[in-house]
């Protein structure tokens, strides 16, 4: 966490939203930029941090859509690239 900032605007620290742990490691959750409102979902421990040009559009709408009740509504409603 110390080292990840936004690919975007490189904002830095990034707000970590847990969602399930296992042997404390993040397994699922979100990181979140507080500057451009974007999210990177971690998915199996790891962190998907890409430009959105190059993100999967349909895993992370289905990702949403999965943990919608533990995530907080700034991402699930606001967050970019894209929101349910």
């Amino acid at each position: 966490m110390d080292i990840l900032a936004c690919p975007i605007d490189k904002t830095h620290p990034l707000e970590l939203h847990e969602i399930k742990e296992k042997n404390n490691v993040v397994s699922e959750g979100v990181l979140v930029c507080t500057k451009c409102s974007r999210f990177y979902p971690i998915i199996e421990e790891i962190p998907i941090m890409l430009p959105d040009e190059l993100r999967d559009k349909k895993l992370e709408i289905d990702f949403l859509k999965k943990y919608k009740e533990n995530l907080p509504e700034k991402v699930v409603k606001n967050g970019l690239p894209w929101h349910i």
